[in-house]
């Protein structure tokens, strides 16, 4: 009978040991296109940029220059103050033109200007001919203002990030909120991307130079990323239970070698 309850608790040290053990176990996918050969060079198909379309809701900033900066002082004041978060600081206040729900902005001396479905290019050519009518070769820079994409999840620095370059892809994203963390997940980042009446859910795989040519690489304004934990992360936050299996382990071991000296 003892030999029997010996084989039992021996039986039911090694099972729980190794279900502690394989619980702990670290990922060990950590580098980022781990699939690229060793070769001095290589060449990937890159992914096509478009550039993003102005929408309702949008903040702009314009910019008119003339040879006289005095003539377009008020102009260029005009707009809207603006709250504009941003990652690397606290909010600062931004003046910019608000598209309304007709896709127009409202510009001083110029009026109504529609802009909605226009890239910042396109757009800055209709204003240019707007302002022409009231200055002599006037120089014109529109970019968004409240161009915001968001980090989340296992990265050294989750925030929402405004970005005054609207090109920018899921590696600068990424970057700027501090790298992923040893914890992070980089073969299954998830992205969400609204896209008008629905939300777009894709899945990245950093670790894939397949990456580069993928459709979500470059980021679209108000894009999430969203970094998901390994199981090492789920194993640290579940330590606790294992310091409790650890005891009942000593425990089953004590018992286990009182039974053998029986």
């Amino acid at each position: 009978m003892n030999k029997q309850l010996l084989r039992y608790c021996a039986s039911l040290f090694v099972t729980l040991y190794t279900l502690s053990f394989c619980s702990c176990a670290t990922g060990k996918k950590t580098a980022y296109f781990a699939d690229v050969s060793k070769a001095d060079v290589s060449h990937k198909a890159s992914a096509e940029y478009y550039e993003p379309l102005i929408q309702t809701d949008d903040i702009l900033s314009v910019n008119i220059q003339t040879i006289d900066p005095r003539s377009t002082t008020a102009l260029n004041q005009g707009g809207l103050p603006a709250a504009i978060p941003s990652g690397n600081g606290p909010d600062a206040a931004m003046n910019g033109f608000l598209v309304d729900r007709d896709g127009f902005i409202e510009m001083p001396m110029l009026g109504m200007v529609k802009v909605a479905g226009l890239t910042t290019a396109d757009a800055k050519e209709v204003i240019r001919k707007k302002a022409a009518t009231y200055y002599k070769n006037p120089t014109i820079q529109v970019r968004f203002a409240n161009f915001k994409i968001t980090v989340l999840g296992e990265v050294a620095k989750p925030a929402s990030y405004t970005i005054p370059n609207e090109r920018i892809t899921v590696l600068d994203a990424i970057s700027l909120a501090g790298d992923l963390t040893i914890y992070g997940k980089r073969d299954d980042v998830m992205l969400i991307r609204n896209n008008g009446s629905y939300k777009e859910i894709a899945r990245l795989n950093l670790n894939s130079s397949e990456l580069m040519a993928s459709p979500y690489f470059y980021l679209k304004q108000n894009d999430v990323l969203y970094v998901e934990p390994n199981k090492a992360k789920v194993a640290t936050n579940n330590a606790p239970k294992f310091q409790y299996i650890s005891i009942a382990l000593g425990v089953a071991t004590l018992i286990v070698t009182a039974i053998a000296r029986l």
